[in-house]
């Protein structure tokens, strides 16, 4: 039976709360203890049980461990009742200040606790992913920073665009400006893209040449099963330029139009607006007439390759990947590459005249030209000779075909590996090329559209090792038709003549003479000069393509330099034949 609880005499105090101040006034018969004082307790004093009615009277003796204690010695229990009052007496010490006993609460949060469900969830979650697949957190991760790494490269080429990437100080101008030229014209390339000009279907002048059938199974190529780049070096390829073609100098003679060029030089102007090498276009005016020309050995023979590329090349001229190396051999490929694919089983398709510029018994390559008639305006007609490749049968019916190659020399440069992303990705490589090569691909889809090809063949050429710019295998042929690639590579044809027309109206302002429009090497504007008579001339002198700094295979392939140096050789006595 649980003791009853007495409370005791309570003295009562009329003067307020509390206990009389007087001891005088408690009376005899009180229970609570005398001499102690009632002062608050200290802030940092931690109260202990007061009463434990639970408690067993044997155990507490026995376990002191279960009573509670301020862990001060001289701590007064009372152990003796029935009741536990565990009481600090120092705290009631008197003059304590009871400042400085005064502590800021702690504010910081609990610490969590180490135990329970949520705190086992909460560990072993994050664990669970790398748990389930390792291999794709890693690529993951991997993805993360390869994107990160772009974005970098990204937001760094915006805001550089034209300072980190490929200093304008490395292109050098294509013809050395002499100090007795005197400049007329500067044209910008911002007035070019904002021309138009809509010109009525050409006519057909004259076709000279023979073509040979495209060979279908080169559309079935894949990396997989790639073909070796075969070397024709006993075909004649023939770069003549405007006033050298015996063709066009019995039209000039006989009136048939006011200006004269080729596809190629054409092409140039066209596409102006989109390159970035330095280039030339000799323009004579003799009398009513206007002639389009390129130098000798100029560049416009040759094949850009990343003109429009973030990533520069090598500056030195003896370097495979170099600028220069890049366009003599990407000319090479090009050249061997619109022979490969030929069905060559002797079956030709000629038309009213051979070859213009053939010898009797030379064995050319397969091309036809076509001397095509526009309208300018009512007093005007500009002539042009284009060039086709090959014919392909559809439909019972011969269409033209142009043929050309891109080249893969280094996939560092680009970031993308044909050998790999061609027959999976072919899009995703066409718009690197398209982002790389803007120039070279707008001007071959310009000469397609001038020569009305029915489709355009482009073939993906890689090294057989990045560092053998000698042996090359076809990875793949795409088919395009012209019109639909244009306007997939956004080539505007009205802008395309409207440029051409432009430059006409302007040069057929200028006195009779020789004069050379010269692109700017550092900034997107097209310059005319007015240059003497007799100036380049003696160009194959002045500015010569030495045959040992062109790319030339060692011994066995030395073909290479015999099919380039061939072309020239025959269009030097062609030339001095006409002279």
């Amino acid at each position: 039976m649980v003791g009853v609880f007495e409370v005791g005499a309570v003295p009562f105090n009329p003067d307020g709360w509390g206990p009389p101040e007087s001891i005088a006034a408690t009376p005899a018969t009180t229970t609570i203890p005398l001499h102690v004082p009632f002062a608050p307790f200290s802030r940092s004093d931690k109260l202990g049980r007061i009463a434990d009615f639970t408690r067993n009277f044997s155990s507490s003796t026995a376990n002191p461990s279960n009573r509670p204690s301020s862990g001060k010695p001289g701590a007064a229990n009372a152990s003796d009742a029935p009741f536990d009052f565990s009481l600090d007496v120092d705290a009631f010490a008197l003059g304590n200040d009871d400042d400085s006993s005064f502590r800021l609460v702690d504010a910081k949060p609990p610490p969590r606790p180490k135990f329970g469900p949520k705190w086992r969830f909460n560990q072993h979650r994050p664990q669970l992913p790398q748990r389930r697949d390792e291999e794709v957190e890693a690529k993951k991760r991997e993805a993360e920073k390869e994107r990160a790494r772009r974005d970098r490269l990204y937001n760094l080429n915006r805001s550089n665009q034209n300072q980190q990437r490929r200093e304008a100080a490395i292109f050098k101008s294509s013809v050395d400006i002499q100090p007795e030229w005197n400049m007329l014209e500067q044209i910008p390339f911002s007035t070019f893209s904002k021309v138009s000009f809509t010109v009525p279907e050409p006519e057909d002048l004259l076709l000279c040449g023979a073509l040979e059938y495209y060979d279908r199974s080169f559309d079935r190529i894949t990396p997989k099963n790639e073909r070796r780049l075969e070397r024709f070096k006993n075909r004649n390829f023939f770069k003549v330029t405007t006033t050298d073609d015996p063709v066009i100098r019995r039209l000039a003679n006989e009136d048939k139009a006011t200006v004269f060029a080729t596809d190629t030089i054409l092409a140039t102007l066209m596409c102006a607006t989109r390159s970035v090498y330095s280039w030339d276009i000799v323009v004579q005016r003799v009398g009513n007439k206007l002639f389009f020309d390129k130098r000798d050995g100029s560049q416009l023979d040759l094949l850009s390759v990343h003109e429009t590329s973030q990533e520069p090349l090598p500056e030195a001229k003896d370097d495979i990947n170099s600028a220069y190396s890049l366009s003599v051999e990407a000319a090479y490929i090009n050249q061997n590459f619109s022979q490969q694919v030929l069905v060559r089983d002797g079956n030709k398709v000629t038309f009213d005249e051979p070859n213009p510029f053939a010898n009797e018994g030379d064995e050319v390559a397969s091309v036809a030209y076509r001397y095509r008639r526009w309208k300018l305006d009512d007093n005007m007609h500009l002539v042009a000779r284009c060039e086709v490749q090959s014919v392909v049968e559809v439909n019972k019916q011969k269409s033209f075909v142009t043929l050309n190659a891109l080249n893969e020399f280094d996939p560092k440069y680009s970031g993308v590996d044909w050998r790999q992303k061609l027959e999976t990705q072919r899009g995703a490589v066409l718009a690197t090329e398209l982002k790389n090569n803007a120039n070279k691909l707008a001007k071959w889809t310009a000469q397609a559209l001038l020569a009305s090809a029915d489709l355009m063949k482009l073939g993906y050429v890689s090294r057989v090792h990045p560092r053998d710019h000698f042996n090359h295998v076809i990875l793949a042929v795409v088919g395009y038709k012209p019109r639909d690639f244009a306007a997939q590579i956004n080539l505007n044809t009205s802008n395309m003549w409207g440029i051409v027309k432009s430059i006409v109206d302007l040069c057929m302002k200028l006195n009779e003479g020789k004069y050379v429009l010269v692109k700017d090497p550092s900034k997107p504007q097209v310059r005319i000069y007015e240059v003497p008579a007799d100036a380049f001339e003696n160009d194959y002198v002045e500015e010569p393509l030495p045959e040992e700094e062109q790319v030339q295979p060692p011994t066995e392939d030395a073909e290479t330099g015999e099919a380039n140096g061939t072309t020239n050789d025959v269009e030097d006595k062609e030339i001095e034949a006409q002279t």
